[in-house]
C-alpha cells in the first residue's frame, strides 16, 4: 500500500512538530547558562563559588547550580553545542523516557562527582555533555535498534575524541571527574531505562525465526 501526498504531508508535519518540541527544553537550558555568563561579565560577578565543592556542605548546591556556571565563553560554547545536539537527540528519539533520562543525568552526575570529586571546584555542564553522550551511545546498542545503533554510531563519529576527557591529566584544568562519572550515570541509565522507550520492532519474519529456534515447524514458502 503506497502513501498518498496528504499522508505524506501529515507524517512531514508531525516529525516537524516532534523536532520543535525536542529542541524546548535543550534551547532553554543554554539559554540559561549563557545568561548566567552574560551576568558574571556585566556585573563583574564571579559565580564560581556556587560550583561542587566535593564533601564540603558549601560545595551541594553547585548540584544544581554548577552545569550554568562556566570560566569563560570559549568553556561555554565547548559545551553549548554538544548539549544541544545530544539532548535535543535525546528528546527525539527517547520522547517517553528523556525528561527523567536528562533529570537523572543531571542530578545524578553532581552527587557523584560530591561524593568523588578532588577538593577543586567543579563548574560547567561537560558532566552533563558525557552523560547524555554515554547513554545514547549504550542503550541504542542495548536496544538492537537499527535506528538507534545508527544514532549510536554518529556519537562515535562526531564526540569519539571525547574519550580523552575521561582521563586525568590529558587537559589542564578540566574536571575529569565531571566526564567519568557522567559517563557513568549515562551507561547506568541506559541498562535501568532498557525496557522503557522505543524497542526494536517485531516483525513476521522475526517470529518465525524465533519459532523455528523454539522447534516450530518450518514456515512454507
Amino acid at each position: 500500500m503506497s502513501k498518498t501526498d496528504s499522508d505524506i504531508t501529515t507524517e512531514d508535519a508531525f516529525y516537524r512538530k516532534k523536532l520543535l518540541l525536542s529542541i524546548i527544553i535543550p534551547g532553554i537550558f543554554i539559554f540559561l547558562m549563557w545568561l548566567v555568563k552574560i551576568v558574571e561579565i556585566l556585573f563583574d560577578i564571579d559565580f564560581s563559588s556556587l560550583g561542587i565543592y566535593p564533601l564540603a556542605a558549601r560545595g551541594l548546591p553547585g548540584i544544581i547550580f554548577s552545569p550554568f556556571i562556566h570560566a569563560d565563553f570559549n568553556h561555554l560554547f565547548n559545551n553549548s553545542l554538544p548539549l544541544f545536539f545530544l539532548a535535543t537527540a535525546l528528546f527525539y528519539f527517547y520522547s517517553e523516557v528523556a525528561l527523567k533520562v536528562f533529570i537523572w543525568t543531571y542530578f545524578l552526575t553532581g552527587a557523584l562527582v560530591w561524593i568523588a570529586g578532588r577538593e577543586a571546584w567543579h563548574i560547567g555542564a561537560s558532566g552533563l555533555v558525557y552523560g547524555l553522550a554515554s547513554f545514547l551511545f549504550f542503550s541504542g546498542i542495548l536496544r538492537r535498534y537499527f535506528r538507534l545503533i545508527a544514532l549510536s554510531l554518529l556519537i562515535v563519529f562526531l564526540y569519539g575524541s571525547m574519550v580523552w576527557g575521561l582521563f586525568p591529566g590529558v587537559f589542564k584544568n578540566v574536571s575529569w571527574e565531571s566526564h567519568m562519572l557522567g559517563f557513568v550515570s549515562g551507561v547506568v541509565l541506559s541498562v535501568w531505562y532498557r525496557k522503557e522507550g522505543p524497542q526494536q520492532p517485531v516483525y513476521e519474519w522475526m517470529e518465525e525465526e524465533e519459532e523455528i529456534g523454539r522447534g516450530g515447524d518450518v514456515p512454507k514458502t
